[in-house]
């Protein structure tokens, strides 16, 4: 009888346990996706001013500025992971695309507002990146233990999903000239 007993105890202090650190992993996956939130809402904040800056000069690449107000109006509204990482995929394509059409105009590229402005773009994006690798990480970790065993059966009982991972494919802000040695070379 106290065999049973013991054994009742460590399967229920077991399934206690599990479930606490489950719940601990979800709640941390949840902190970590306020951290990717705040960065966006850094660079969402960021948009305005750029499209504002660059609106007079880029006349003809109006389409550009159109797509990325576009873009960045949506990935606000939305709450779902993958969504919000394709929209940003998106934004960001913009945002290099815009950067490179500054080449064109030397006078808005050399300005103190545009120069700070990119800082702190080419900032944000670091941050975000930081964001979004501590939200992967804990998101690995909530899926490993939703997905292992004990944790599997205690996550069948209390139908815990797995969560998603955000990726988005950079296109980095701060992007390094290519040099072609062959031109060069001579």
């Amino acid at each position: 009888m106290w065999i049973y007993l013991v054994a009742f105890i460590i399967l229920i202090s077991t399934g206690i346990f599990t479930y606490n650190g489950i719940l601990k992993r979800k709640f941390l996956v949840k902190e970590a996706s306020a951290g990717i939130d705040v960065q966006l809402k850094r660079r969402h904040d960021l948009i305005p001013r750029l499209v504002d800056l660059t609106k007079g000069y880029m006349r003809y690449e109006q389409g550009v500025l159109k797509d990325i107000v576009e873009l960045r109006n949506k990935a606000q509204g939305t709450q779902s992971m993958n969504e919000k990482a394709s929209l940003e995929t998106g934004i960001s394509q913009s945002l290099k695309t815009i950067i490179a059409l500054v080449e064109n105009y030397p006078d808005l590229k050399a300005g103190n507002n545009f120069i700070e402005l990119h800082k702190a773009l080419v900032d944000t994006e670091d941050q975000l990146q930081m964001a979004r690798r501590y939200y992967n990480g804990a998101v690995r970790d909530y899926n490993i233990a939703i997905e292992s065993f004990p944790g599997v059966v205690i996550a069948s009982i209390f139908i815990f999903k797995p969560a998603d991972f955000f990726e988005i494919e950079y296109a980095t802000i701060a992007s390094v000239p290519k040099v072609d040695l062959e031109k060069n070379s001579a």
